[in-house]
């Protein structure tokens, strides 16, 4: 890319190195050791990271490995599926139009992506079957429960149709699924703090293009983000989809509050 400084360059040339490095290994093990498939994608969204220049800090309790989890968050930015992948090993839903994508489109199918076609409300329903089915067999899956990119300034309204299509196919309409709020925050570079500015320049939304974006966050130096874990909530027979929804999106709200003001909501 034109423009960037011979660090910049120097780690975006690593990234790419390191890619290449994980694709044949990672088909293979996909294919001989499915269960141990988010081992490489794990570290793959590390090394990201650490090219990158994105710093995390997580707060909170994660799900317990092997349970199984319905992950709700917040979406600002493709460096969401970096932050979140280089925790835990975990897939991710998606637009089906990433499924198209050059690159992004195979390295989404290698950490075995969800995708739901949004032309086709009707598609709903098998993909709710393949969330039920893989977090019933103890893999975590996130949604972003916004269904697009916000501008990195304020959350736009937690949609809870998926919420419910994933409770029904986990199990019968009695069974209770655990939902798990997580918070993405970009609080700042080079550890100081950032305003409605900043924030607003990592997000990844509208007709944003990849590449000018990807330079940008290169020419950061450093980019810190938090991502705060809330307490579970139980969605079934006591609790609704949109009730659910509604808990989670307060939590999310709450916590991104306290990341950006520094304070603890009231």
């Amino acid at each position: 890319m034109n423009g960037l400084s011979a660090g910049a360059l120097c780690r975006l040339l690593c990234l790419g190195a390191g890619t290449l490095a994980m694709l044949l290994p990672q088909l293979v093990v996909r294919r001989v050791l499915p269960a141990r498939a988010g081992v490489l994608p794990r570290r793959f969204h590390r090394l990201a990271c650490l090219c990158l220049g994105v710093r995390r800090r997580v707060r909170g309790t994660p799900p317990p490995r092997g349970s199984g989890a319905l992950v709700v968050a917040n979406h600002v930015s493709w460096l969401d599926i970096c932050v979140i992948g280089a925790e835990r090993e975990i897939s991710f839903v998606a637009k089906s139009e990433v499924a198209g994508w050059p690159v992004i489109g195979f390295l989404a199918d290698l950490q075995r992506t969800v995708y739901i076609d949004r032309q086709r409300p009707r598609a709903t329903a098998g993909v709710a079957a393949a969330m039920g089915e893989r977090i019933a067999a103890g893999e975590e899956i996130v949604l972003f429960a916004e269904g697009t990119t916000g501008d990195g300034t304020r959350i736009l309204p937690f949609r809870s149709s998926l919420l419910g299509a994933a409770h029904r196919a986990i199990g019968d309409s009695e069974a209770d699924v655990t939902v798990y709020p997580l918070t993405i925050t970009y609080t700042g570079r080079r550890g100081l703090p950032g305003g409605r500015i900043e924030r607003s320049a990592l997000a990844w939304y509208g007709d944003t293009e990849l590449a000018p974006h990807l330079k940008y966050v290169l020419a950061c130096g450093a980019v810190d983000v938090e991502l705060v874990w809330g307490a579970p909530i139980t969605m079934g027979r006591a609790t609704s989809r949109k009730e659910a929804t509604r808990l989670v999106e307060g939590v999310v709200r709450m916590a991104r509050r306290e990341a950006v003001t520094g304070r603890p909501a009231e």
